[in-house]
């Protein structure tokens, strides 16, 4: 993070899903896997939402089992948007919502909290725009995504210019999700992790994926000068060398963190205060307890 906590140009964030945008259902594999998923966890819970906020749903995935008369799609770009097709929607940048508090009863975010920069900060405005004992779940991008190509564009970087510039951007580490869940005020947080692996031709078939996704590099830092041609076939090379399968082709990771967790309510459960338990673990186990400061005899 810099000095100034910009880690990502949210202008350039908006321009890549502007850009997108006409093309975007010829790349829109990942969203549509993600909604599915999405989908696929929201039937396990018993509830019936009835006012939903969609936030990155300019992608246009429908998302299974919601039986709801009201679902606000909020998006950085106004193009996805308007491509997406959702009745209800609104430009937003999810750094700063423009909904009043008790507002949803469920958030549902599908990769697009990646690219905010002050994301505990966003968590909290989900938050409090939840209704009490309102839900949220989001997907997210992990830290093993693109490990492929991040990989061969650093070492073909060092290489053929001697040093190593930013070509991909930082992504969240799953083992920091839970805290930030927490650090939002969210109750009863979960945190969990899907892998997909994709293959294909080569990583320049990735890459025109990625930048049809609207998914490219928008680090703060970056260098936005094009990438010189020796570097990108240099690593367009490691990449077949390092990972091609028997039938040439290559794989690209993406690692997707799901974030769950419920608006504070009275009525959820909570954990026990330590010390106030009524019946003793020995007595469960059927054994005989030692004391801290007792060492355990031999077996009689």
């Amino acid at each position: 993070m810099t000095d100034t906590g910009i880690v990502f140009d949210r202008a350039a964030v908006r321009r890549h899903r502007d850009r997108a945008a006409a093309d975007f259902a010829r790349h829109d594999f990942l969203f549509q896997e993600i909604a599915d998923r999405l989908g696929d966890r929201l039937q396990d819970v018993d509830r019936r939402f009835t006012s939903v906020l969609d936030l990155g749903g300019g992608h246009g995935a429908p998302i299974p089992e919601l039986d709801t008369t009201t679902i606000i799609t909020g998006d950085l770009s106004e193009a996805m948007l308007r491509r997406s097709g959702r009745q209800r929607p609104v430009a937003l940048n999810e750094e700063y919502l423009p909904f009043g508090v008790n507002a949803f009863d469920l958030a549902v975010s599908t990769l697009s909290l990646h690219w905010v920069n002050d994301l505990p900060g966003a968590l909290i405005q989900i938050r409090q725009a939840l209704k009490p004992d309102g839900l949220f779940m989001a997907a997210i991008l992990g830290g093993d995504t693109l490990i492929e190509l991040r990989r061969v564009l650093l070492e073909a970087d060092a290489e053929t210019t001697g040093g190593t510039r930013p070509h991909t951007s930082p992504v969240a580490d799953v083992a920091n999700a839970g805290g930030l869940l927490q650090r939002a005020g969210f109750a009863l947080p979960v945190v969990d992790t899907d892998t997909l692996t994709v293959t294909y031709t080569d990583m320049f078939a990735l890459m025109r994926d990625l930048r049809g996704m609207g998914e490219t590099n928008a680090v703060a830092a970056r260098d936005q000068r094009f990438m010189r041609r020796d570097t990108l076939f240099a690593a367009a090379e490691k990449y077949q060398a390092l990972y091609a399968d028997a039938d040439g082709r290559v794989p690209a990771t993406f690692q997707v963190i799901w974030l769950t967790g419920w608006a504070p309510h009275e009525s959820q459960q909570k954990a026990i205060r330590p010390g106030s338990a009524t019946a003793r673990l020995a007595d469960a186990l059927d054994a005989d307890e030692i004391g801290a400061d007792e060492k355990a005899g031999p077996e009689k």
